[in-house]
């Protein structure tokens, strides 16, 4: 229903520019021409203003220069000029309740959470391949974590570490990804896990979209059986280190309720509440990801920003947070928080990504938007009481897997290294006061 346009002004120095996001209403149309913008602004949406510096090229910031105490040499001709150099940013405004999904077994892993800190976010999540730890019976190749945990504790932040994919060896079928047959294995297996960084790990999500076949291969979708594996896995972590917090994996947003491929999220946390898993975790994840939609908008609003993924209430930000909330409630849950462990927009803006198939709406959301979009979701979740960390997904992988691969357009960060625009915006949001 909005699209963000910028309005810029310089200051004399032409050092700083002033982004001021205002909502516009858009109607859009997939593989066509530029959308038509009505420029009457909506009387119920605020403006959300952005100081961002002057970045050329999106090159890294560097250091501040040096002052100079000798006479400057005289200017080279106009043809030799240097380029310009780029403005270095602010520091970035603390936000010690925001995260971001960062990927750290690849690449520099110090130079992945510089990138972090410079957002000012006081969480990183990892998400953590059982079947990669555990090759055997006690047979464990922990070296790779160990480094990651200590890096992340060295820079002070808090970590969550998100546990899939059971070893081959304890499953029924050799498939892609899924559990255990006996769940009593991931129970022993969080509790090791949990004993080797007890005090150091803060939070663990247990598995991840176990209401897709493709995270729960060799088992039957169910979400009796997946609160079973949780019941085992929370065993573990707080027989092992009482003080770390247990979250549920979340349900994938698909709409899809076939029972084969998906089962719709909003059915199976229903499901999962009816099977008790409100007695073994501290926290309800979620991945309320918007598609292109922007995260006020609502699958109910008369008018969408996106032709596509926009008739159906799991593509849409708002409306999973809500939804969510609602079937806590009428469980009688008030007591715990909703913690979203992913969430984010994709731009292919920038990006050269070569191959959206299936994520063909990255192409819908500018870099512009993708920056307000996630600036406004993480303000929605402080102003939220019962919405607890939150994670962007994601930080790095377009440094890792390039424009070949879709979730690129997700990535904060170009193949290069450079920041995107979401990366500044995020760097010099502050949170809400709830």
């Amino acid at each position: 229903m909005f699209k963000s346009v910028r309005t810029l002004f310089c200051n004399a120095m032409g050092r700083t520019i002033l982004v001021a996001l205002s909502s516009m209403v858009l109607v859009g149309c997939r593989g066509g021409p530029s959308p038509t913008v009505d420029l009457t602004s909506s009387p119920d949406k605020k403006p959300h203003v952005i100081y961002l510096p002057v970045i050329f090229g999106g090159e890294k910031s560097p250091a501040p220069f040096p002052t100079l105490t000798a006479p400057s040499p005289p200017a080279p001709p106009p043809s030799k000029q240097p380029p310009p150099s780029p403005t270095p940013l602010p520091p970035p405004v603390p936000k010690p309740g925001y995260g971001v999904q960062v990927h750290l077994f690849a690449g520099d892993m110090a130079e992945t959470l510089r990138w972090a800190q410079g957002l000012g976010v006081g969480w990183v999540k990892q998400q953590v391949a059982w079947n990669i730890i555990e090759h055997g019976p006690d047979n464990f190749e922990w070296e790779p974590l160990d480094r990651a945990v200590e890096a992340c504790n060295g820079f002070g932040f808090k970590v969550l570490l998100s546990i899939i994919h059971a070893p081959d060896w304890t499953r029924a079928s050799e498939l892609e990804a899924g559990p255990p047959a006996d769940y009593a294995e991931f129970g022993r297996f969080m509790g090791q896990l949990a004993t080797r960084y007890r005090g150091r790990v803060a939070a663990y999500e247990l598995w991840n979209e176990p209401n897709l076949a493709r995270e729960w291969q060799g088992d039957t979708l169910d979400p009796a059986r997946f609160v079973a594996l949780v019941a085992e896995g929370a065993r573990g972590v707080r027989a092992a280190d009482p003080g770390a917090l247990v979250v549920s994996g979340a349900p994938a947003v698909t709409g899809i309720n076939d029972g084969v491929v998906a089962i719709d999220d909003r059915v199976f946390l229903r499901g999962m509440y009816e099977a008790g898993i409100a007695q073994w975790i501290d926290g309800i994840a979620a991945h309320p990801y918007g598609f292109a939609n922007p995260p006020d908008e609502s699958w109910q609003d008369a008018v969408h920003v996106a032709s596509s993924h926009n008739d159906h209430p799991s593509f849409f930000f708002h409306d999973t947070l809500e939804d969510y909330h609602a079937i806590m409630l009428a469980y009688g849950d008030t007591g715990h928080q909703i913690w979203v462990t992913e969430f984010g927009w994709p731009s292919t803006e920038g990006m050269k990504v070569e191959n959206m198939t299936g994520w063909e709406y990255a192409r819908q959301v500018s870099e512009t938007q993708q920056a307000n979009y996630i600036v406004r979701a993480f303000q929605m979740g402080d102003e939220r009481l019962w919405v607890g960390p939150m994670f962007l997904w994601n930080l790095n992988l377009a440094t890792i897997w390039g424009p070949g691969d879709p979730v690129s357009a997700y990535s904060l960060l170009r193949p290069d290294g450079s920041y995107r625009p979401a990366y500044i915006a995020l760097r010099l949001a502050a949170p809400l006061e709830p």
